[in-house]
């Protein structure tokens, strides 16, 4: 079976929306009087995740249906935001709508209303949340929501296994992704190369995903310890503070949902 997914992110553009039917949803959560968010972030991240099958961005999971909820607005002509208000209002909805697997790629400073929230989302309706750690940075401070307990925290690396440049570190780091120069669907029309840890999250979302299609009654922290055990180490031994327990292998869990 397919595990749908949801997306909290910026806007996404109609047009590609329209590309792809019925498997996308898009809800605004703003005020319609304020500005409406970008739409490059959410739609180089939707298509990662649910892609068009005969495009040049196909996605990661071509039969998934993908929620995506615009929490952000635009700022000062080129700046897009969200308060934890908000972030809490999509959580409450997607899980309302009973999602399972959810991917953040944002980042910003703690807020007890939204930590609240999220352990709401995983102990209450055990559902997994992937997040970006944040691209601060390796000196600055952890981000959140990747920071908060039992998210699944996401850091990037390019094709040579180096992590990217601006990603944030910590022991919080649980995983590491490809997520430097990217091939996804720009915001108007076509595709480009994208870099930074929100292109890096979504590989791990469709990961938890496919774990999930196969076995749904996996607990949050199941699906982490299939996610970790499978990584390739490939920092110092065993967990560290720059890629977590190591590089995501989606092969490897493929071929074992395959082989069931």
């Amino acid at each position: 079976m397919s595990v749908g997914v949801g997306l909290v992110d910026t806007g996404i553009n109609p047009d590609h929306a329209a590309l792809l039917g019925g498997k996308i949803e898009v809800l605004r959560l703003s005020d319609a009087a304020l500005p409406a968010s970008g739409q490059q972030h959410g739609t180089a991240v939707a298509a990662l995740l649910v892609g068009a099958d005969d495009s040049r961005t196909p996605g990661l999971l071509p039969a998934s249906k993908l929620i995506a909820i615009d929490a952000f607005r635009r700022i000062g002509g080129n700046a897009d935001v969200a308060t934890a208000f908000d972030l809490v209002r999509a959580l409450d909805e997607l899980a309302r709508r009973q999602v399972r697997v959810v991917n953040l790629s944002l980042a910003g400073p703690d807020n007890v209303f939204l930590k609240r929230s999220v352990e709401a989302m995983i102990a209450g309706h055990n559902t997994i949340l992937v997040a970006a750690v944040g691209n601060a940075g390796p000196k600055a401070s952890p981000l959140y929501p990747a920071a908060y307990a039992d998210v699944l925290a996401v850091t990037a690396v390019d094709k040579n296994l180096k992590v990217y440049r601006r990603a944030n570190r910590g022991t919080h780091v649980d995983i590491a992704a490809p997520g430097v120069n990217v091939w996804t669907a720009a915001s108007v029309s076509g595709a480009r190369t994208k870099s930074g840890t929100s292109f890096a999250a979504p590989f791990v979302s469709a990961a938890a995903a496919l774990i999930l299609s196969d076995e749904p009654d996996l607990t949050v922290a199941e699906v982490a310890e299939r996610l970790t055990a499978k990584a390739r180490d490939i920092g110092e031994p065993g967990k560290d503070g720059i890629f977590g327990w190591g590089l995501l292998d989606a092969r490897s869990l493929c071929m074992e949902a395959s082989g069931r």
